[in-house]
């Protein structure tokens, strides 16, 4: 129905589509019609994985124990020949379709001597439909079985059994089924499976091809899979045969060892096991009815890793033969056994402390190669192409087995384990502290960023004027110093900033802490020029920079902290010559009957300083209000007091602070303000016998 503005129109009736619309694909017409759902693809990749699939059955007859070699032949011809010597593909009569079992298996989806569970414990391929799969994608497929007391064959074109009047895929082809070629004597005993096909230009790109180095590689990390089987590549394409033989009996230590990078940190080590698991599986049962029931299932375990003393990590896992790039149960189990054993091992050596992190993943995982193998009947994938094994049981039986025998080695109290234990339990804690380190500097670098690019801080008084002529950026100790100094500045070219008693101590601090510490972070934030490396003088935001604080121990204690930060953040102020400190007094003298041109305050700025004074005054019968005032802080000061005496450029003092020597001043600030205490306890001790005692303020 569709609604016309408000009223309901019926939909003219369509009596065409009935069942005879429906397309049933039946057979191998499925795979012609959608090959990117069996083989992944249609370029090279997808043809690559056609040749692995007939590769795979003969190496499925070397797991079973019944084969010794595999040859692969590429042809002029675009053709490609798998020879295995194997138990054969029986060529009697399959009881319900009365066909060769060798016809049956190249043309029917899901027939094969690997549903059974007879025949193959273990296999690879796409679970009985390889074979059917590439015969429907060929334009030709010849299948000479050896058995004797002769070899049988036929043929097939694009799925369709038959037979060629000649070679290759153009010659006639007349449709019949059944054995129709008959070879010669093959002895007692002797066995084996040839399959020759040519991929199908109709459903393959132009550029499809098989790729001799990627074939080579795969040849070669299967003969580690399946030690003991011979795989021969021969490539007749080019004006030279080219042949590669792989055979390894060490299996897959040999391929670890082979991927393996850097120098060793451990031997090679072994981690093998086996338990049972029960799964759940569809049983097609006499009547036609699919039932669930529960089959148990053997779970082999084969592991072999080094660690070395690279930081990139290699894991290859496989599942029966087949490769697993994506992983899958089997991978994530092992992962997590050695992650948590090495914790639980640590842990109770105590070289993980209590304080300490759980050291993850990746700091395990450092430097290792892996060659992570399973081997169980009727694996579940995900995908057809199987890049992930997706069997539940998997990921508990591997974690069960790999921690099982990984904490062996790592508590063995042989001689050698033992020294390897120690090195690698070491490297792992050295990749977590590094880890930590980085993620600490990050932050850092983060909390940095954060810091110079957010709005100046509110307790900042700012000045109106953005000439770095003439700006200074006054630091002042207290909030009642602050008050009185926001009368007495000239608000044009003066700033202020409040800090809060003394600062922390930036030679014992690291990074993080300095710019966790709001005091020394607001100082950063204002000056504006950033700190350490990414320090840019240009980017100061004032002209000069002055402490002020109370001419007392207190006092001089904060402008050595601030002096400290700057110094180690901000060392091109200082050496350009822009930080000063303010220089208070500490006593004002008043006087009741000043001479003519004489003013009635007069400020001193040490004792030695008054005492001079008061005897030039007395010289001159000058008299003055006892007591004298000394000052406590800036805070007992008034606006004028504070602006005449400090700040006011026309009549203050300013000390400025110089790094004439870097290196001299640098080893000063360490042994005042450092970590270690021993050398300025001795600095202290040996400065004590220069004090005049009578000097002293007590």
């Amino acid at each position: 129905m569709s609604r016309v503005g408000s009223s309901l129109v019926a939909a003219p009736a369509d009596n065409t589509y009935n069942a005879a619309h429906l397309l049933v694909l039946e057979g191998l017409d499925a795979v012609r019609k959608r090959p990117g759902m069996y083989i992944g693809s249609t370029d090279t990749r997808g043809l690559m994985h056609c040749l692995w699939e007939i590769i795979d059955n003969g190496v499925d007859e070397a797991l079973a124990g019944v084969a010794r070699r595999v040859e692969i032949t590429l042809h002029p011809d675009d053709s490609v020949e798998v020879h295995d010597d194997g138990r054969g593909i029986p060529t009697d009569k399959e009881p319900k379709t009365g066909l060769p079992g060798v016809e049956v298996v190249a043309t029917k989806l899901h027939a094969g001597g690997k549903f059974g569970g007879g025949s193959y414990v273990a296999t690879g391929g796409l679970h009985g439909v390889g074979l059917s799969v590439v015969n429907a994608l060929s334009a030709r497929m010849d299948i000479d079985v050896d058995r004797s007391p002769s070899q049988q064959g036929l043929s097939f074109q694009r799925g369709v059994p038959g037979v060629f009047d000649g070679d290759g895929p153009k010659a006639t082809f007349t449709p019949r089924s059944g054995l129709t070629r008959k070879g010669k004597r093959v002895a007692k005993g002797k066995t084996g499976t040839r399959i020759r096909f040519w991929p199908d230009r109709q459903i393959f790109t132009k550029d499809a091809a098989i790729e001799l180095e990627g074939l080579l590689g795969r040849a070669r990390q299967t003969s580690y899979i399946v030690p003991g089987l011979e795989l021969v590549i021969a490539d007749r394409r080019g004006p030279s045969l080219v042949e590669e033989k792989f055979l390894h009996e060490g299996g897959i230590s040999e391929f670890a060892d082979f991927l393996s990078k850097g120098e060793p940190v451990t031997e090679i080590l072994r981690l093998q096991g086996m338990d049972r698991f029960t799964e759940t599986v569809p049983i097609l049962d006499d009547k036609g009815h699919m039932t669930p029931q529960e089959v148990e299932r053997e779970l082999n375990v084969d592991v072999a890793l080094r660690w070395s003393n690279t930081y990139d990590t290699q894991v290859r896992s496989y599942v029966n033969v087949i490769a697993t790039p994506k992983g899958g149960t089997h991978v994530s189990g092992f992962e997590q056994a050695v992650t948590a054993t090495f914790n639980d091992v640590m842990r109770s050596a105590k070289v993980l402390k209590v304080n300490d992190d759980n050291v993850i993943k990746d700091d395990v995982l450092e430097g290792m190669t892996a060659v992570v193998t399973v081997r169980l009947a009727e694996p579940q994938f995900e995908g057809q192409t199987k890049e992930i094994l997706g069997t539940p049981a998997a990921r508990a039986v591997v974690r069960k087995v790999v921690a099982s025998e990984l904490k062996t080695f790592l508590t063995s109290t042989k001689r050698a384990e033992k020294a390897q234990a120690k090195l690698v339990m070491e490297k792992v804690v050295g990749a977590s502290k590094t880890r930590l380190a980085a993620k600490q500097h990050k932050e850092t670098q983060r909390r940095k960023n954060a810091l110079e690019s957010s709005a100046l801080p509110a307790k900042l008084a700012d000045c109106r004027s953005s000439d770095n002529e003439r700006t200074e950026l006054f630091i002042v100790e207290g909030d009642s110093a602050l008050g009185t100094a926001k009368f007495a500045r000239d608000s044009e070219y003066q700033a202020l900033l409040p800090i809060r008693g003394k600062i922390l101590n930036v030679q014992k601090a690291s990074v993080g802490d300095m710019l966790k510490n709001a005091e020394c972070a607001s100082i950063i934030q204002v000056v504006g020029a950033g700190s350490g490396r990414t320090f840019d003088l240009e980017g100061a935001r004032y002209g000069r920079i002055i402490f002020m604080a109370d001419a007392d121990s207190d006092g001089a204690h904060i402008r050595c902290l601030l002096a400290t930060l700057f110094f180690r953040y901000m060392p091109d102020l200082l050496t350009e010559g822009r930080v000063f400190t303010a220089v208070p007094p500490l006593h004002r003298i008043e006087l009741t009957n000043p001479k003519k041109g004489m003013e009635k305050y007069v400020y001193t700025y040490s004792d030695d300083e008054l005492q001079r004074k008061l005897a030039e005054l007395k010289k001159k019968n000058v008299r003055w209000k006892d007591p004298v005032q000394r000052y406590k802080g800036l805070g007992e000061m008034d606006a004028d007091q504070l602006a005449e005496t400090t700040m006011d450029p026309r009549h203050r003092t300013l000390r400025r602070l110089t790094v004439d020597d870097a290196e001299v001043a640098a080893s000063v600030f360490e042994l005042l303000m450092g970590s270690d205490v021993a050398p300025r306890k001795e600095f202290i001790i040996q400065g004590a016998y220069e004090v005049d005692v009578e000097t002293l303020d007590a």
